[in-house]
C-alpha cells in the first residue's frame, strides 16, 4: 500500500540545470528521485510545487512521492541527506493525505529576490545575489511593484516563446526592503558602503522567468531608467519587449509555498 510523503528540500541551485529532470546536466529532481529509488527499490518519481530554473534557490521547495517503504519520516530525511550531494537537503518529511498533491494543492508561493548594491561584493555573496554598483531608488520601486499587485495578465513578464493556457496571474504582496551590509557583523568580508535590497513577491502562480523579468524591470526603475507607472503601460500592452530584463537566476529563491 502506498503512503504520500510531503516534503521540504532546500538547494543551492547555481551548480544545477534547475529542479526539472532533463536529458543533458544534472538535476535536483534527478538526484533526489534516485535517492528514493535506493530506499524503495525501483524508481519512484516525485512531483514538485514549481520547476525552478537553472541557477534558481530554494530555501522551502516542496515535493510530493507515493512510497511503499515504511521508513519513519524521521529516519527518511537522515537516509536521504546520507545520499545526497550537500547542496541538496532535505529539511522534513511528513505523512500526508493519499490526495495531497504538491503541485495541484498550492495556494501560493513565495520568492525572494536579493540584490547586493555596493562597490564590491564578498566572494561567500556572489553566489546568491544580482552585484550592481549603481544605487537604487527603493521608493521608486514600490510604487512600481505596488502597481504589480493584484490580479492582471502578466504576458509581458513572462520568457519569449513561453506557452501557457492563460497568463492571467494574481500576485498578493510585492514588498522591498534594504538594510546596510555593514550592519551585518556576521559577514566574513562585509561590504562597509554597501547594502541588501531584498524584493519579495508572494502569488497565486508564476509564469516562466516573471520574477526575474519583474525584478528586472524594477531596477530599470530603481536606476531612473523608466518611470514608475510606466508599468501600468507594460502590463496593458502584453509585449515582453516592453518590460525590463530578466535578472540573473543566482538571486532568486524560492522561499514557501502555501497549501
Amino acid at each position: 500500500m502506498f503512503r504520500t510523503i510531503k516534503l521540504i528540500v532546500a538547494y543551492d541551485g547555481a551548480s544545477y540545470v534547475g529542479w526539472q529532470r532533463q536529458e543533458n546536466g544534472k538535476s535536483i529532481q534527478a538526484y533526489v528521485e534516485e535517492a528514493i529509488g535506493r530506499i524503495e527499490g525501483r524508481h519512484v518519481g516525485i512531483t514538485s510545487a514549481g520547476r525552478t530554473d537553472a541557477g534558481v534557490h530554494a530555501i522551502g521547495q516542496v515535493a510530493s512521492v507515493q512510497m511503499h517503504s515504511e521508513i519513519g519520516t524521521a529516519a527518511l530525511v537522515r537516509a536521504l541527506n546520507a545520499s545526497l550531494p550537500r547542496d541538496i537537503r532535505i529539511l522534513q518529511a511528513q505523512e500526508a493525505t493519499s490526495d495531497f498533491n504538491a503541485r495541484r494543492t498550492v495556494k501560493s508561493k513565495h520568492y525572494q529576490y536579493r540584490i547586493i548594491v555596493g562597490n564590491s561584493i564578498s566572494p561567500f555573496e556572489y553566489r546568491y545575489a544580482w552585484h550592481m554598483t549603481q544605487n537604487l531608488d527603493c521608493s521608486a520601486m514600490l510604487a512600481a511593484g505596488a502597481l504589480l499587485e493584484g490580479e492582471h495578465d502578466f504576458a509581458a513578464f513572462q520568457a519569449a516563446h513561453s506557452s501557457v493556457k492563460t497568463t492571467l496571474r494574481r500576485i498578493l504582496r510585492l514588498d522591498i526592503s534594504r538594510c546596510s551590509l555593514g550592519d551585518r557583523t556576521i559577514d566574513p568580508f562585509p561590504v562597509v558602503d554597501g547594502s541588501l535590497v531584498t524584493i519579495d513577491v508572494e502569488g497565486n502562480g508564476f509564469l516562466r522567468h516573471m520574477v526575474r523579468i519583474i525584478v528586472g524591470t524594477l531596477v530599470d526603475i530603481g536606476t531612473g531608467r523608466r518611470p514608475p507607472e510606466s508599468i501600468k503601460h507594460i502590463i496593458q500592452n502584453r509585449d515582453r519587449s516592453e518590460a525590463g530584463p530578466t535578472a540573473p537566476a543566482r538571486g532568486l529563491f524560492l522561499v514557501r509555498v502555501n497549501y
